[in-house]
């Protein structure tokens, strides 16, 4: 995105990236469905990057949702509006609209070089007063130097490392004294600690319909049971501050609803029409309809010593306690937190360290839910820093940049 911007302003420009094709990771996000934004008030949606609202800001209104839109459909991928509110184009998968940016990209005259990996400068970082020398390695272990008047870094976080993001570059940027926050997992499943007997038997099972409770936030959907814990978009909604719980205290509690539509009276009541020769399974399944993942779970929230009374077996329908030690992995992750603090970076989304050097999308410190929030600071913070660099290229004397 940073390139069809500098392009169409009449700079100079090259994409260099490590792996053998560019969009890996696009191609990977399309993967259940292309999300590229939000459809709700551009106020609502700014909140979703809580603490980074602030920075992310000017970035968003400049190039929002409707500008997001239109640019997709400029590419022939007409959007729409699921039921959720989350934006898709009507393919609903990546690669159409990733072909036709690439067809775009070199009928602008940028110049694409995959399989070159990015190590930092050929002598030092770059200063105020001089071009940048960047040094790539190639996959055949040539180097190759490439000199620059702007560099536009878009290296990603951690997440799905095999598609090209695997942080690399946290090292070469705190070698130069940018201050870098820990890569961490956001959008992750939670590790659980299930008993042999309950992943043996649903690993791999969804659950349907729930809703998940942390903190007083409630978010209902569907989720998956995996060997360690569980996985979904209730799960993701929570896992950041699952993450940060557990590192202060270990664990986390998550609280799951298994009949969100139902209160827990209602609940109560039909759970007093038991039949007298009924086991506990048959109960719950008869009353409630409960699938077997379901029952499973509540015997599993309460070392299988399921209440025997209809009011306490309600309330644990209602307000079943899931203990979680942990998250997944970052290379399973849907995104990461953490990378360059937003401090280090001016308004036009340079570094103050590296004059000429701008950053973009996940590699700066900020998080998002899953909904297309992800996808519209990236392509936001691209479009700005790309207008950034241009003009500071202006402002420092040049013509058009390379």
């Amino acid at each position: 995105m940073a390139a069809e911007v500098l392009a169409n302003l009449g700079a100079d420009v090259a994409v260099f990236d490590h792996m053998p094709s560019m969009g890996r990771k696009l191609l990977l996000a399309g993967r259940s469905g292309l999300n590229l934004t939000h459809s709700e008030g551009i106020e609502d949606l700014l909140d979703r990057y809580g603490p980074a609202r602030s920075r992310l800001e000017a970035a968003v209104h400049s190039f929002g949702p409707d500008a997001l839109r239109a640019w997709s459909e400029s590419l022939g991928e007409d959007t729409y509006i699921g039921t959720s509110g989350r934006v898709f184009p009507d393919s609903w998968r990546a690669t159409p609209l990733l072909r036709a940016w690439l067809v775009r990209l070199v009928g602008l005259g940028v110049r694409l070089e995959p399989r070159h990996r990015w190590s930092g400068w050929a002598d030092t970082a770059p200063s105020a007063s001089s071009s940048q020398t960047l040094r790539f390695f190639r996959a055949n272990g040539t180097v190759h130097e490439e000199e620059a008047d702007i560099t536009v870094l878009a290296l990603g976080g951690a997440s799905w490392p095999r598609v090209g993001s695997d942080g690399g570059w946290v090292t070469i940027l705190r070698g130069v004294g940018v201050r870098v926050q820990d890569l961490q997992p956001s959008n992750v499943g939670v590790e659980t600690g299930w008993s042999p007997h309950f992943v043996g038997r649903f690993e791999g099972t969804p659950l349907k319909n729930i809703a998940i409770t942390r903190g007083g936030r409630t978010v209902r959907g569907d989720a998956m049971v995996t060997v360690s814990g569980l996985e979904g978009l209730p799960v993701y909604s929570h896992s950041s501050a699952v993450r940060d719980e557990v590192a202060r205290n270990g664990r986390s509690l998550l609280a799951v609803d298994l009949h969100p539509d139902l209160a827990v009276d209602e609940v109560a009541r039909r759970l007093g029409r038991r039949r007298p020769k009924d086991s506990l399974s048959n109960w719950l399944r008869r009353s409630l309809g409960l699938s077997p993942v379901a029952i499973g779970l509540l015997r599993e929230c309460c070392g299988n010593e399921l209440p025997g009374t209809p009011e306490a077996l309600a309330r644990l329908v209602k307000h079943a306690e899931i203990v979680v030690v942990g998250t997944t992995g970052i290379e399973r992750a849907i995104s990461s937190a953490g990378g360059v603090t937003l401090d280090e970076v001016d308004d036009r989304f340079m570094l103050r360290r590296l004059p000429g050097t701008f950053v973009a999308g996940e590699m700066l410190d900020w998080e998002a839910p899953t909904g297309g929030y992800l996808l519209q600071a990236t392509f936001s913070t691209a479009v700005a820093a790309a207008r950034g660099a241009l003009q500071w290229a202006k402002i420092s004397g040049g013509g058009a940049p390379e």
